[in-house]
């Protein structure tokens, strides 16, 4: 007996897709997504000098081989410094571990804490040693310089503010957890500003945006802005908050040449 040849119709074609579409979102956004890391790029001067990689919220949770694969991302980048923006862990079990496969960045590591890091009730002392390892330095509301790469770096907490200046004859990064942190810098200005809690809303609807975010992120949900203050780009994030979700918002390392 001959067969037919196997003929869909445009309606049968439709059907099928609106059936299967709602799976292959659930897949990717509950299996692919949350550790499908991305490596973003971002060029500031025409003529860079300076190779700054930026990383935030790992909320590391004992999931070692990811946290080292974006290590390994990191010093495959042959970055001259990297720039942590907060939310290390949750809970106090994981640090030791994160601070261990953190101190193997091979670049000065500048970082700053983030609202979970304190929520998880840590001695942040344990950060300064795994960060100078690295020629890095972790700020709570205190400046480091670079001098062999003209940087001076202002760690923020996001509480009081301590009132320093950008130096004139240098390059000044601003690094604070909380995008909208950045409109209490009154006059000042920067040359860059990092930051990252937002995690890009971690589920984003094409044309939409980011369906929840956290408060002190504003209208800085994700990616580069110029404002007042000077250029700002806000992380997406490496991990994930209560829920292991993304849809439209994959966990980042960003390259940013200045």
């Amino acid at each position: 007996m001959k067969r037919l040849p196997f003929k869909i119709t445009r309606r049968k074609f439709i059907y099928g897709s609106l059936l299967t579409a709602p799976t292959a979102v659930a897949a990717d956004t509950l299996l692919v997504e949350p550790e499908w890391l991305d490596v973003n790029h971002l060029e500031l001067k025409e003529n860079p000098t300076t190779r700054l990689v930026h990383f935030t919220d790992v909320h590391h949770k004992g999931d070692r081989a990811y946290l080292q694969e974006v290590v390994d991302t990191i010093n495959g980048l042959k970055p001259d410094v990297v720039c942590f923006t907060g939310d290390l862990i949750e809970e106090s079990e994981h640090l030791a571990e994160a601070l261990e496969l953190l101190s193997t960045i091979e670049a000065p590591l500048i970082g700053v804490p983030g609202n979970h890091d304190y929520w998880a009730q840590v001695d942040f002392h344990q950060f300064a040693q795994p960060f100078r390892k690295t020629g890095g330095a972790f700020l709570m509301d205190k400046d480091f310089e670079l001098k062999e790469h003209n940087l001076r770096f202002i760690g923020l907490t996001g509480s009081a503010d301590p009132g320093l200046e950008p130096k004139t004859g240098m390059r000044n990064i601003l690094l604070t957890h909380y995008p909208a942190h950045v409109t209490e810098m009154g006059g000042r200005r920067f040359d860059l500003m990092l930051a990252g809690h937002s995690h890009g809303g971690q589920i984003r609807i094409p044309f939409l945006g980011a369906l929840l975010l956290p408060w002190r992120v504003g209208k800085y949900d994700l990616g580069h802005f110029d404002t007042r203050w000077g250029p700002l780009y806000v992380g997406s994030g490496i991990g994930y908050f209560y829920l292991k979700m993304r849809f439209n918002c994959r966990p980042e390392v960003t390259l940013i040449e200045l």
